[in-house]
């Protein structure tokens, strides 16, 4: 009897790949589930995978199966051997019946004749000349498999100091990201203004992002709490990884650039997907000394999102 345990985010999953790998339907197995695993706090830690497992049916044969089975492949033999058919006697021709088919033998002879001299005429003319053989194409060459990106190397990043705020920070995000399954080296800085600047690098898969930065702002959050907890004076938190921000930042300015023009174009206002505070905040700076539109800020949060209107004369 074969098994086969696999886990998985969730059961759905852990059975999909369970009969992947063992390459049969849901009918051929039958499935046990061992954990049904846990999303954790927020969804972002302390979660536990799905684990199943997949047992083979045995495909069983009673003996009165088999025997029908082997009476039905002998009846089919029997009736596959051809049969035995004793040969006929020749019918004796009558003779009006031979005399019309010696008849026709004579007009046979001169149709004969007349197919010979037209193919002598035929073989008097020239031959066509005959086509040039198309010269084959040469075989493609086989495309180079292209080379696994390499794995990139996780350096750890230099200890801060627990006592200060970036320390901290940089403490609770080592330990959830361990939690989240996620290897990355934190590196914190603080700007003159003492504001705690986080960047996160080893997430290639975008984990730590999610949906337009959701995951992203999550973190931030979170770290922010704990940065400030206790304390008299608030200090700001910005996480970024992999060049991420940076790069939102230019979309929404090419956003807002493209949603001017079609206002100008149109005449009417534009209305932006709901945003949050940062990025409403980079479309207004991104059209604040616009010639011919002007920004703001309608709805409630979290559907809170920018428009964009006509200057009026």
């Amino acid at each position: 009897m074969k098994e086969y345990e696999v886990s998985a985010r969730t059961i759905e999953e852990a059975i999909s790949q369970g009969l992947e790998h063992l390459g049969v339907s849901i009918s051929d197995v039958t499935v046990d589930v061992l954990e049904e695993g846990s999303k954790g706090l927020f969804g972002l830690f302390g979660s536990r995978p799905a684990k199943v497992r997949l047992t083979m049916k045995e495909e069983e044969e009673s003996e009165e199966n088999v025997a029908k089975a082997l009476l039905a492949d002998a009846l089919n033999d029997e009736e596959a051997k051809p049969k035995k058919q004793e040969p006929k006697a020749p019918k004796a021709e009558k003779p009006e019946k031979a005399e019309k088919k010696a008849a026709p033998k004579a007009e046979t002879a001169e149709k004969q004749e007349a197919g010979d001299a037209q193919q002598a005429e035929k073989a008097e003319k020239p031959a066509p000349k005959p086509r040039k053989p198309r010269e084959p194409k040469a075989p493609k060459e086989p495309k180079e498999p292209k080379e696994a990106a390499p794995v990139k190397e996780i350096v750890p990043a230099e200890q801060a100091d627990r006592e200060t705020a970036a320390g901290r920070a940089q403490e609770f995000l080592q330990e959830l990201t361990k939690l989240m399954g996620v290897n990355v080296s934190v590196a914190v800085a603080t700007d003159e203004e003492g504001n705690v600047r986080v960047n996160m690098e080893g997430d290639t898969l975008g984990i730590l992002i999610g949906r337009r930065g959701e995951t992203l702002d999550a973190l931030q959050y979170l770290t922010s709490l704990q940065v400030n907890k206790g304390q008299n004076a608030y200090t700001r938190v910005t996480l970024d990884t992999e060049g991420y921000r940076a790069k939102r930042e230019e979309a929404l300015v090419r956003l807002a650039n493209r949603m001017a023009n079609r206002a100008q174009k149109t005449g009417r206002k534009v209305s932006l997907e709901p945003m949050n505070p940062y990025e409403r905040r980079i479309l207004h700076s991104a059209l604040q000394d616009h010639p011919a539109v002007t920004t703001h800020s309608e709805g409630e949060e979290p559907n809170r999102h920018v428009v964009i209107t006509l200057k009026s004369n």
